[in-house]
């Protein structure tokens, strides 16, 4: 069978979380996505490591406009929102091509017309995969910013790990022949739905990963309590400005969210800042 012919690991894991999922929609070919289903049904063990030719997503530049506290949300429509609907959906993988529960996407763009919010927090909003290590994003498609192709910017982190900063493009776009910034390597798989679009693409983190286990949150050092804070806890629900105590240091939480194991203050800056 010839190498471009043969189902990839990855690809089959793919249409194996799909199928006990609900699945994004099924997208065929293109650099970043192809959950195809395996002839005859039959899934093989994955192997120890990613051997499709996919290294960790590339970082890009975070940009001039990049908040922290936005709403946790997966879709930053609103009622009267102008522009082409656009659902993003893929999977978080870590270097043995197995999914990452609970990691964290924050997503920013800009709107039909090119422009960012820097007020409020139009079309920004954050998200954690699930246990399958799947997101979906419905959004617009974005509006041309001066000097830049079409691209949605994006922070992914894997519980404990550090925050991986990219970007992600539109193909066939003119812009992207010029635009200084833009790479391939983040081009979404795009179709037409109708009046809407749908894209796909799958994050590979650098986070180590056994073949046989999901990356799962582990445990940190045991919270303490000084005088007069509130200790941190797994399992509570953190409003944006609330302050705990960490390993005997103060740390203000930057996003809503509900504490989990390994999402301890000084392992996920993306959510707590010392102070």
């Amino acid at each position: 069978m010839d190498e471009e012919n043969k189902l990839s690991r990855k690809t089959v894991l793919r249409a194996a979380l799909a199928a006990g999922v609900a699945a994004p929609v099924a997208l065929i070919g293109g650099p970043a996505l192809a959950r195809t289903t395996a002839a005859g049904g039959g899934v093989p063990e994955l192997t120890p490591s990613c051997h499709d030719g996919d290294e960790p997503t590339i970082e890009q530049t975070e940009g001039p406009y990049f908040k922290p506290n936005s709403p946790e949300r997966t879709n930053l429509v609103t009622p009267g929102t102008q522009g082409t609907r656009l659902t993003v959906s893929g999977y978080v993988f870590g270097l043995a091509c197995q999914p990452v529960a609970r990691a964290l996407l924050d997503f920013w763009q800009a709107d039909v017309n090119g422009a960012y919010d820097n007020v409020g927090y139009t079309f920004r909003g954050h998200q954690y995969t699930n246990a399958q290590g799947a997101f979906t994003l419905s959004t617009i498609v974005p509006g041309l910013y001066p000097g830049r192709t079409r691209h949605i910017h994006v922070k992914v982190q894997a519980p404990g790990r550090p925050i991986l900063t990219t970007q992600l493009y539109f193909p066939n776009e003119p812009r992207n022949n010029t635009d200084t910034i833009f790479d391939a390597r983040l081009l979404m798989t795009v179709r037409d739905n109708g009046s809407a679009k749908e894209g796909a693409f799958d994050f590979v983190l650098n986070v180590p990963q056994s073949p046989t286990s999901t990356a799962t949150p582990t445990s940190g050092p045991p919270t303490s309590t000084p005088p007069g804070g509130t200790s941190w806890a797994v399992g509570t629900a953190y409003a944006a400005g609330a302050r705990v105590t960490y390993g005997g240091r103060g740390y203000v939480c930057l996003q809503g969210h509900t504490a989990q194991p390994g999402w301890e203050p000084p392992a996920v800056p993306a959510l707590w800042r010392a102070e």
